[in-house]
């Protein structure tokens, strides 16, 4: 790659300078983006479409003018490379950097601003010119815990991507600490990827993948094989995984809205008993895919008669239940306490719902509220030990609590009256002090 520190800004001298020196960086070679190394970056990969970069830049036009700078404003800009949210002359320089190095970009209008320009900044029709700078660049993070990175290697040739239920045909390799344990080509139902040997973390990425990509998924312990690990594979408990995924044919299955209520109420039924395999073993996010497809499916419907609606009703009140019994094992006790609430907006009498809102709250050390469930558990249903046995906890617990409380504001007002009791004779002794100093 070319090198100048010192490359002019004549606007005569720029674009030609730009050609002798540059590199064409643009697919069709027609000299849309040229570039020129300014300072090198460090040694190592570059970024790959999709990945979180972030830069600061500097546009200026041929006649020197700058019309935006991230350095005057004194803070950075991120965006997620190759996925058209910038600039297409942005898109193409970035990609071809290296951590830490700047370079400067000559764009012309259609890998820029076009014919419109940009009122009052830049006329119709400009070439410009961009510094950049690549401070920082890393995978795409495809949930919000960190759990599943992508960095996409080769991208997909359409916008559409598979949905749940979908089937789908890709190519995958395992690697674990940098030795490939899986390489084969699989057909699986997206959301059952487990019946496959597909960790959660593949599965949950196909709806971001299109036909003919090809990533790499880097997956924390939770989204590969968790706390059990794999033995067929020889993958120990709590082990990262990295993942290269190409996506080579999917059939999405039918959305929501491509099927009529009856269709919805009798798949259901084979939703919610794949639901309760994956909860028996153990696979708890598993089933959680499954349960929310029930309600993603009915919680829009009212049906058209008595017996339509209580179907739904039936449906709904099952998938919230069982969710928050995945949630309870997963001790991720909102979501518990959240579809509790769901089921109890449709049949506030429910003793699930009750009992299982009361134990996420007791959890949580949420004592008062916690017995108050399981009181409203007995009046449903008198003869129930569990809730009984339950209240006795909360009314222990409260009890600690309180004892607890007493003891701390106890040694509290303790310490406080000896800190007051040694004020007042220091007070004292310098009283006294003051006084024999006067006679």
């Amino acid at each position: 790659m070319t090198t100048d520190q010192d490359l002019p800004l004549d606007s005569q001298a720029i674009p030609a300078r730009f050609v002798s020196k540059g590199i064409d960086i643009t697919t069709k070679k027609d000299q849309g983006v040229m570039k020129v190394v300014k300072r090198k970056g460090q040694d190592g990969d570059r970024p790959m479409i999709g990945d979180k970069v972030t830069v600061h830049y500097t546009g200026k036009l041929l006649t020197g003018q700058t019309f935006d700078s991230s350095r005057e404003r004194k803070e950075s800009f991120s965006f997620n490379v190759g996925k058209g949210q910038v600039l297409k002359a942005w898109d193409m320089g970035v990609l071809s950097m290296q951590r830490g190095e700047v370079c400067l970009l000559l764009c012309k209008p259609e890998y820029a601003y076009g014919c419109a320009g940009n009122p009052d900044k830049i006329p119709s029709n400009s070439v410009v010119i961009f510094e950049m700078e690549l401070l920082n660049f890393e995978g795409e993070l495809l949930t919000d815990d960190r759990g599943i990175m992508r960095r996409i290697k080769v991208k997909g040739d359409s916008f559409i991507s598979p949905n749940d239920g979908a089937s789908v045909q890709v190519h995958l390799e395992g690697r674990c600490d940098g030795q490939l344990f899986d390489s084969r080509d699989v057909s699986f139902t997206v959301g059952e990827g487990e019946d496959s040997g597909i960790p959660l973390g593949v599965d949950r990425a196909m709806d971001k993948m299109q036909k003919g990509e090809c990533c790499v998924l880097h997956l924390q312990p939770k989204y590969g094989f968790g706390a059990e690990g794999r033995p067929e594979f020889k993958i120990g408990p709590d082990k990262e995984l990295e993942y290269e995924v190409t996506l080579k044919d999917f059939q999405r299955a039918k959305e929501s809205w491509e099927m009529d209520l009856n269709e919805k109420l009798d798949l259901a039924p084979g939703v919610k008993h794949k639901g309760n395999q994956y909860f028996k073993d153990g696979h708890f996010y598993q089933a959680i895919v499954q349960y929310h497809r029930i309600i993603s499916w009915l919680e829009m419907e009212c049906g058209s008669g008595i017996e339509q609606h209580k179907r739904i009703k039936e449906c709904l009140v099952m998938a919230h239940l069982n969710l928050a019994m995945c949630f309870l094992k997963l001790k991720e006790f909102s979501q518990v306490i959240d579809n509790c609430n769901k089921v109890i907006e449709i049949d506030e009498t429910n003793e699930k719902a009750l009992y299982r809102r009361g134990e996420a709250r007791l959890l949580r050390n949420e004592f008062s509220l916690a017995m108050a469930d399981f009181q409203r558990v007995l009046q449903v249903s008198p003869q129930n030990r569990a809730a009984r046995s339950q209240i006795s906890i909360c009314q222990s617990k409260i009890k600690e609590h309180d004892e607890l409380d007493k003891r701390t504001y106890a040694n509290m007002f303790q310490k406080f009256a000896e800190r007051d009791a040694k004020v007042i004779i220091l007070a004292l002794y310098n009283t006294q002090g003051d006084q024999s100093a006067l006679q």
